[in-house]
């Protein structure tokens, strides 16, 4: 009887000791899933027309970091993918210089990735992989003849990196003072395959839907960091004509 009553209270012991194992693992898991998220709490918020800037605490140094423009407080606490360092970085919007801060993708009250995670898009305009976050527009432009085309730009864009050249055409996006520079989308209505969009960075201020001609030179597989890289783009180009519609 004594041995028998051993034997259950062995069996029940490691019952619950599996049990309680069970029930632990989930958590541990989730642990450690949130511990490998990057995670800050808002202090401060500037807002402009374009982006969000937020002091934030992270690892109790305090930075700045910027995001696409929506609500945000002090107290918040955000989880937050890639980001670009940048210094001395002024922003016109606000009209203010930071020696330091932070372009961030994504951010979000629950944990990216997760189940439920009901993530604030936050992608900043010149985040792309190889790929331009805009929609090709209905865009009709007579071309002179020799004229380029956003077609031609993309085509023979390994012999464009050389010598400056003139593009025209309808502006359809624009992100301003992004890294310092505006970052302008142009289409004319043409494409190269599933190419119909030209990224240009100026220091010009356009309007989307104004006719527009850049000059400059092409930079091939443009690399910045952070997952910002473009195929093709025209760099610091120089704004020649401009027609608001």
């Amino acid at each position: 009887m004594y041995k028998l009553r051993l034997i259950s209270l062995i069996v029940l012991a490691v019952f619950v000791l599996g049990a309680c194992v069970q029930n632990k693992n989930p958590q541990q898991a989730q642990s450690v899933a949130q511990a490998n998220q990057n995670l800050f709490e808002v202090t401060e918020v500037v807002q402009g027309k374009t982006y969000t800037y937020l002091n934030v605490k992270e690892n109790m140094a305090d930075r700045w970091v910027a995001v696409s423009y929506q609500e945000a407080k002090p107290g918040d606490v955000f989880y937050y993918d890639e980001a670009l360092q940048m210094t001395n970085f002024h922003s016109k919007e606000i009209d203010r210089t930071f020696e330091v801060i932070y372009f961030v993708n994504q951010i979000s009250k629950t944990p990216l990735g997760g189940e439920g995670g009901q993530a604030m898009a936050a992608e900043m305009p010149a985040s792309h992989s190889g790929k331009v976050s805009v929609h090709s527009e209905e865009v009709e432009m007579e071309k002179a003849e020799g004229e380029l085309t956003i077609a031609d730009v993309f085509a023979k864009r390994a012999d464009l990196t050389s010598e400056e050249f003139e593009i025209r055409g309808k502006v359809v996006k624009v992100n301003e003072q992004v890294m310092g520079k505006n970052w302008v989308h142009i289409q004319d209505g043409t494409s190269s395959g599933d190419k119909f969009d030209l990224t240009i960075t100026t220091q010009a201020e356009v309007e989307v839907g104004s006719e527009v001609t850049f000059k400059g030179k092409l930079t091939l597989e443009k690399d910045f960091g952070a997952g910002y890289f473009y195929d093709v783009i025209m760099e610091d180009a120089t704004l020649v004509t401009k027609k608001v519609s």
